[in-house]
């Protein structure tokens, strides 16, 4: 049977599952996202009110008419407006422009009718349905079109590219003409998440979305491609006219590239309510200074029309983040001279370093440079850390403190030590630890290897600590528990640690994380 995946036709066996058609077709999808199936174009069809006829000058939106006089002209167009595609422009004049002819299956009437400007007519020019026209009328006029007996022969209305009609002559014609879908038009599509559904003939089943980058927002789109964990990125909060991802929200980013906001753009909140949060649109937005532009959808916007909260969408870009921490030298390597970027390195030069910092930072900005320098450090001594899940703003201080928030590898750098104490304590930020409640607090002991945080309940709120032996009475940061949130364990070799002196840089990692 005949179906389609990813907008491709292909020919699979009877009863095949999406799971089925997804193996055979190696379509990108990531284990727990959502699916979108659609019955079939004429299904989704049906619901679309808007084409775009494309010329060889440009392009012209119409709009169907909806009401039921309308209804028998509008079933024709829909059946059969691919058949206007590679005509000509059969005449312009300075009242109207016609392309045609096609074969259609309607009666012509000889009454003379009242049109406006805009209207858009289906003409059976000498009376003869073998000679249907698609009239598009440029100013008003009072004409016998010899049209069908509905709605005077009018089933839509330009709504878009008046200029282009005005320019079009004999000598142009009609390349393309394609359904214009929006989240009005998708209210048939079905979100999908169990795999195992059966698919039938003419379904068709998307399983990703893909989205190209805006150059001229190097920080933002960094922070677009920090939201996407393992090729997908999950649903905060939908509304008619957008998703949004705020998983982010918080982090302060500046304006940058601020267009449109059509259906599909991609922007990043730069300024008030709301600062670092990401949106996808479904419908067109006017345009705002408080918008940052990251990008723009260029398949799936299917799946962006049917997710809802909490689900997660596979996502992909049309060009490959260079993001470089965490991995070796010889894969940054590797992966830089694949996209034609030079691989200069500082300090330990090893194959099997693990690379900690790397400058540019921002993957446009490598690419417009064409190198990158990075710095690593052996791979004993990156820290890692197993995060606990009943601490979540505790956790999310130290990844926003660190740089773990955004990147694969943070830092932290040390505030005290003193030998024989058995700790060693990071340096906080007040300002942003002011909302550390008590969280996870130690009961019994505090074990050997525990990180914790300092909260509210002390006037040393934000500090960070690693103790290096059981202690009954005292956390990491050597405050009490009642003032101690644990958040993770150390679960790397941390030995080294406790005899690093004050204002030492130590890199940390997620020891879950996977680079």
């Amino acid at each position: 049977m005949l179906i389609k995946i990813n907008g491709e036709e292909i020919d699979v066996a009877d009863a095949s599952t999406i799971q089925d058609v997804i193996e055979e077709t190696n379509a990108p999808y990531t284990p727990g996202s959502i699916v979108c199936l659609i019955k079939g174009k004429k299904e989704l069809e049906k619901n679309i009110s808007k084409y775009k006829i494309k010329t060889n000058i440009g392009s012209i939106i119409i709009q169907l008419d909806e009401s039921e006089d309308a209804k028998p002209l509008v079933d024709v167009w829909k059946n059969q407006y691919e058949d206007f595609v590679d005509l000509d422009i059969r005449w312009s004049t300075p009242t109207e422009v016609a392309i045609g002819p096609i074969v259609t299956d309607l009666e012509p009437t000889s009454d003379e009718f009242k049109y406006y400007e805009g209207d858009v007519v289906l003409s059976l020019s000498s009376f003869s349905n073998e000679s249907t026209h698609l009239i598009m009328l440029k100013e008003n006029t009072t004409n016998v079109y010899s049209v069908p007996p509905y709605n005077k022969g009018i089933f839509a209305r330009v709504i878009g590219g008046k200029k282009t009609l005005e320019q079009l002559t004999d000598d142009d014609k009609v390349t393309g003409i394609e359904p214009i879908i929006e989240r009005s038009t998708t209210t048939d599509s079905t979100s999908v998440s169990d795999l195992s559904t059966v698919l039938e003939e003419g379904n068709e089943l998307y399983t990703y979305v893909s989205f190209e980058i805006d150059e001229d927002s190097p920080v933002c789109v960094e922070h677009m491609f920090s939201l996407i964990k393992d090729e997908r990125i999950k649903v905060s909060f939908e509304s008619d006219s957008f998703l949004g991802f705020y998983d982010l929200a918080g982090l302060v980013k500046p304006k940058e590239d601020t267009t449109q906001r059509t259906r599909g753009t991609i922007t990043v909140r730069n300024a008030g309510v709301g600062i670092g949060k990401l949106y996808i649109y479904r419908e067109n937005r006017v345009l705002t200074p408080n918008h940052t532009t990251v990008g723009r959808i260029v398949n799936g916007m299917e799946i962006i029309d049917i997710a809802r909260e909490n689900e997660f969408i596979t996502i992909k870009s049309e060009q490959q983040r260079l993001m470089l921490l965490n991995k070796t030298q010889s894969e940054a390597t590797k992966i830089l001279s694949e996209v034609g970027v030079e691989h200069m390195i500082d300090g330990l030069v090893d194959d099997d370093a693990i690379i900690v910092e790397q400058e540019p930072k921002h993957t446009i900005d490598i690419l417009k440079e064409g190198r990158v320098i990075t710095k690593a450090v052996k791979k004993e001594d990156l820290c890692a850390i197993k995060f606990v899940d009943n601490a979540p703003r505790s956790v999310r201080y130290f990844k926003l403190l660190s740089g773990l928030l955004e990147n694969p590898v943070g830092k932290i750098k040390v505030h005290f030590s003193v030998p024989g104490m058995h700790i060693v304590i990071f340096e906080g930020d007040k300002k942003e630890a002011k909302g550390l409640i008590p969280e996870n607090n130690p009961v019994d002991k505090v074990i050997r290897g525990q990180i914790g945080i300092t909260n509210m309940a002390s006037k040393s709120a934000g500090l960070i600590g690693i103790r290096f032996e059981d202690n009954a009475e005292f956390g990491p940061t050597a405050e009490s528990f009642e003032a101690t949130n644990i958040i993770g364990d150390i679960t790397s070799d941390y030995d080294s640690l406790e005899k690093l002196k004050e204002g030492v840089v130590v890199y940390v990692t997620e020891s879950n994380h996977e680079s």
